[in-house]
């Protein structure tokens, strides 16, 4: 069976970069995902000074409207880096979260989907034809979590 997954209200909603789980990075806490994913873009870029803004934005809907900005100019790898350092993220999060990381594990084998309406590349976008990184993301950081929880 597959599993949809978009609102953070919804079941699954802790799949979400929206979900209200925080995140260390190199010595920084972030609020979410999608806090850190947005400012990642910045990285190096004449748009950094916009890091700060985005990290003390009080809501990911916050984060991710600074970060989405046509106006502000990528980090120039931006294209090429965007899918690991959604990994990063994503990994960090079920790692730090034994809750949210048990829920990710009982999912199994079972295909995850981010049921995006409008997003085409993280998500399934309104046909159902897109590309699900976040999905595969959720579902290779499953098999590392696995993989290093069964070691031990």
């Amino acid at each position: 069976m597959t599993i949809y997954f978009y609102q953070v209200s919804q079941p699954y909603g802790c799949f979400s970069n929206f979900s209200p789980h925080s995140i260390n990075i190199d010595g920084t806490d972030w609020p979410t995902v999608e806090h850190y994913y947005q400012a990642q873009k910045f990285v190096g870029s004449s748009d950094a000074p916009i890091i700060p803004l985005i990290h003390a934005a009080v809501s990911p809907e916050e984060a991710a409207a600074l970060g989405r900005c046509p106006s502000r100019r990528f980090r120039p790898d931006w294209e090429l880096v965007k899918t690991q350092v959604m990994r990063i993220g994503v990994l960090h999060k079920f790692i730090t979260h034994a809750d949210i990381r048990e829920i990710l594990l009982i999912t199994g084998d079972e295909m995850l989907i981010e049921n995006s309406p409008t997003d085409c590349f993280w998500g399934c976008g309104a046909n159902h034809t897109g590309e699900n990184h976040l999905g595969k993301i959720l579902m290779s950081v499953r098999a590392e979590i696995r993989s290093q929880f069964l070691k031990r």
